[in-house]
């Protein structure tokens, strides 16, 4: 099995060496193609007005100066185009991909291209707290993500899902266990914009996020909920947005 890794954390992101380990325990055909630069919260951008730089950093490791959805389509129709990938695995993300995260995530993005290209594709991250902001605990993605993933290929994942794994903040052995959830819904009130001024004076600013004081009870059944009660969030999410229901009622409204 021919397996493409990349991510949104870019090429030297530890996390990467995680998803490559993790890629190793299924495969000694791995490849890495990853962003030079730091990708998070591109969603699926798409360079179409700026050349893609490919640089080789090591045997079977490309760095693209590019987002995720670049690192894929290079990565199965350029790099291994004599023979196309298995499988893609895009993380390991620093930091949980879940509720409104997957819209924004370029480590969904990247599982979403290949998803696109037809090949069965997986997000992977890792939860921290405050506590382990600048140490997430690798260990645990690295301890549980061989076999979810052998179990889920044995499964067999649609054409057109892609799977959302989030690993929650606890050590491996302090895992409860695995869930199959949906997407969960956070309050954005705590999202804020930060105006600053520059040494000329001029103004600029940062989207940033106000730490709540009341922390919201996540729904039972969703990623929120899970990763809460230390489960590792196993979300199959569908390219196709199409809301069936309103369409019904769209439909009547406007025939």
């Amino acid at each position: 099995m021919r397996i493409l890794c990349t991510n949104d954390d870019g090429i030297h992101a530890p996390g990467l060496k995680i998803v490559e380990d993790i890629a190793r325990a299924l495969s000694d055909d791995v490849w890495v193609v990853a962003p030079e630069l730091d990708q998070s919260g591109v969603s699926h951008s798409l360079s179409l007005n700026d050349p893609l730089r490919l640089r080789e950093v090591g045997p079977r490791h490309f760095a693209v100066r590019g987002t995720p959805t670049d690192c894929v389509i290079m990565g199965a129709r350029h790099i291994l185009a004599d023979k196309a990938p298995d499988l893609v695995l895009s993380g390991v993300n620093r930091g949980r991909n879940v509720a409104e995260d997957v819209v924004y995530s370029g480590t969904i993005a990247g599982a979403l291209e290949g998803t696109i290209l037809g090949l069965p594709s997986f997000a992977l991250s890792q939860e921290f707290t405050l506590e382990t902001r600048n140490a997430p605990l690798w260990d645990t993605a690295k301890a549980h993500g061989p076999e979810i993933l052998r179990k889920a290929i044995k499964a067999g994942v649609p054409k057109n899902t892609v799977i959302n794994i989030n690993f929650p903040a606890c050590a491996p052995d302090e895992v409860a266990g695995v869930q199959v959830t949906r997407q969960g819904k956070r309050n954005q009130g705590f999202l804020r914009v930060d105006e600053r001024h520059d040494g000329r004076g001029n103004p600029y600013f940062w989207i940033g996020f106000e730490r709540v004081a009341v922390v919201d009870m996540p729904a039972e059944g969703t990623d929120l909920a899970a990763l809460a009660a230390k489960y590792i969030s196993v979300t199959p999410l569908r390219l196709d947005r199409t809301d069936e229901a309103f369409s019904a009622t769209l439909a009547k409204t406007l025939g």
